[in-house]
Parts: structure tokens; sequence; C-alpha cells
């Protein structure tokens, strides 16, 4: 493996950084979006129906400590040297931390809260869809923000038999005993990690506006009154 860095390399290479950038990201997105979808309607319905979340969790937690790599190989057969290879699995990864927070968010849920709603009439799914999902959603997003990045590390490993993605540049820098690709590949991933959790850090911040509210609600001192 030879050191020499080559700035050269990194300018001759724009165009591929950039398919390789965007290929990674779609990878690394469409299973989070793929296993909300799933995860939202399971973990609600495990919350409904408390017996079901067991087998629910233990499932998705077996599937979780598979290999990647293993699950890539064995989807060859049926999926080819294709995106959806690394799509599957990394749904299925996906379902097994956001199963737990949407039903944990949905668990958080105070009392209070509940009890207020249906009296004003929030029943059944109006009273999930309006007022249960909302109070999950900071709990939701941390179990994005996990799934998210620890997918955008996962893709990498689908370079291994073909799958294109950032992780390209680390077979292609060993193949050539060349460090460059490799630092480069590093580095964009981790960019990538950080502005994907930054997004969803927003989206909550978005989503969430009494929380802003909260924070910046003063105490008033003793002695002053309102």
């Amino acid at each position: 493996m030879t050191w020499d860095w080559r700035w050269s390399w990194i300018s001759d290479h724009y165009d591929l950084l950039g398919d390789l950038l965007g290929q990674h990201l779609y990878l690394s997105v469409l299973p989070v979006l793929f296993g909300l979808l799933i995860a939202l309607p399971l973990g609600i319905l495990c919350v409904q129906v408390p017996r079901l979340y067991a087998p629910v969790l233990a499932l998705t937690s077996i599937f979780y400590a598979l290999p990647s790599l293993a699950l890539f190989v064995v989807l060859i057969d049926y999926t080819g040297f294709t995106g959806w290879t690394v799509i599957v699995p990394l749904t299925i990864y996906t379902l097994s931390v956001l199963v737990r927070n949407v039903v944990d968010g949905l668990r958080s849920v105070p009392e209070a809260v509940s009890q207020a709603a249906t009296a004003m009439g929030f029943t059944g799914v109006r009273r999930i869809l309006q007022v249960d999902l909302p109070v999950a959603i900071p709990v939701v997003i941390a179990g994005l923000r996990v799934a998210t990045v620890s997918n955008i590390s996962l893709v990498s490993v689908g370079s291994l038999i073909g799958i294109s993605g950032l992780g390209q540049l680390f077979v292609d820098g060993i193949q050539r005993s060349f460090i460059t690709p490799i630092i480069v590949g590093i580095v964009l991933t981790v960019v990538l990690a950080v502005l994907a959790d930054a997004v969803l850090v927003g989206l909550q911040w978005l989503l969430t506006p009494w929380t802003r509210t909260q924070k910046s609600a003063k105490p008033i001192p003793e002695g002053v009154t309102a």
C-alpha cells in the first residue's frame, strides 16, 4: 500500500465521486423510507395488540443479528447484482430499530394527554394520527437517525459483491494499493452520515414546534407575579 497522496486524482474523478455519492445516498435512504412505512403500522398494531409485540421484536432482532454480507450473497440469486440486493436487507435492519422506537414513542404519550384527547372526541385512528404520533415524533426520529447512519455505513459492504457506492473506492484502493480513494471514501461516508443526521435533527425541529416553545419559555422569578 502506497501512502502517496494525490490531489490530482480527486480533481480527475469529480464525476465518478458524484455518481458514487448519489448511489450511496439512494441505497442508504430508500431502506429507511421503506422501513418507516412498514414500522409505523406495525408498531401501532403492536401497541393496540400488546401480545404481538414480543414475537415481532424477537423476529426483527433475529434478522438484525444476521451478517449483512451473508444476506447480500443469498439475495443475489433472486435480485441479481442490483440495488435491491442491498435495499432489502437494510430495510429489514431498519425495521429492527424503528419498530421498537415507534412502540416506545407511542407508549411514552402521557396518560393525561390520551385522556384529554379522548374527552375532546379523538378516538381510535384519529387519536393515534393527530395526538399520539406527533407526541412520539422525537422517539421515532431518534430511531431514524440510528438507522440512517447505520445504513450509510453498511451500504459500503455491498461493494464487495459489486454493488455501486462509496465502498467501491475502498475496493479500488485496496486492489491497486492506492490510499487516496480509500481516504476519500471514508471522508465522504462520514460527511454523508453527518449531513443526513443533521437533516433529521432539522426535521424533528420542524415537526415539534411545541418543544421550541417550551425551551424558550423562561421561569418567572420568585416574588414576581405573571
